[in-house]
């Protein structure tokens, strides 16, 4: 344990200036693909690609595309339905996962690490609904789940956002019911799963700060 210490203090963690400074580079599974060459329309599992374009909402990053395809590489891939000023200073998140595999809650945790540090920007989570300003939701809304996503948002106050994780929560990829089945979206955040820089680009649009 005191060697990992040791080590970490020589090495250093740096944090990112993100979304000040200069622009990072996502994740490649975060990000739209685009065309590149070869056939318009190659295979697609979840029918993501149409007319040499992806829908991000409905791709997984299954890769089948390839090489016709490429990652864009873009960290600004959210879409935002409002903004609420009120939570410039300050918001409050509580994580609800209602039927995922785990990888979207993991970026999502990520967030607290150093290497991104979300509370620098005023960014910080809540165990309860009754205290956050917006919801995550991550995963394909399986029927036992309904109720309990349901009941999270009307426990919380207003102005109260809800934010899609991924695309299993905003489609259901094919595999089920998405989060519009259950609630109104406020910000969709595509990706399989979304990395940290771009939910943190979609929270700072929720707030008027993008």
């Amino acid at each position: 344990m005191k060697a990992w210490i040791l080590r970490s203090f020589k090495k250093g963690i740096i944090t990112t200036r993100f979304p000040k400074g200069k622009n990072e580079v996502a994740s490649p599974w975060s990000t739209t693909p685009v065309y590149r060459d070869g056939n318009a329309n190659p295979y697609c599992p979840t029918g993501a690609i149409t007319n040499k374009k992806v829908d991000a909402n409905l791709c997984i990053s299954c890769g089948l595309c390839y090489p016709e395809f490429e990652p864009s590489m873009d960290v600004r891939g959210s879409i935002s339905h409002l903004s609420v000023p009120a939570l410039k200073k300050s918001i409050r998140l509580y994580s609800i996962d209602v039927g995922s595999c785990g990888a979207c809650n993991l970026e999502v945790m990520a967030m607290v690490s150093p290497q991104y540090d979300m509370t620098r920007l005023g960014v910080s989570f809540t165990n309860t609904p009754r205290h956050a300003d917006a919801l995550l939701v991550s995963g394909v809304l399986t029927p036992g789940m309904m109720d309990p996503l349901r009941r999270a948002y009307e426990a919380m106050a207003e102005p109260k956002i809800v934010f899609a994780i991924g695309a299993c929560a905003i489609s259901g990829s094919l595999l089920g019911k998405s989060i519009s089945d259950a609630l109104k979206i406020d910000v969709i955040v595509p990706g399989c799963p979304p990395d940290p820089f771009t939910i943190v680009d979609a929270i700072q649009k929720s707030r008027g700060l993008r």
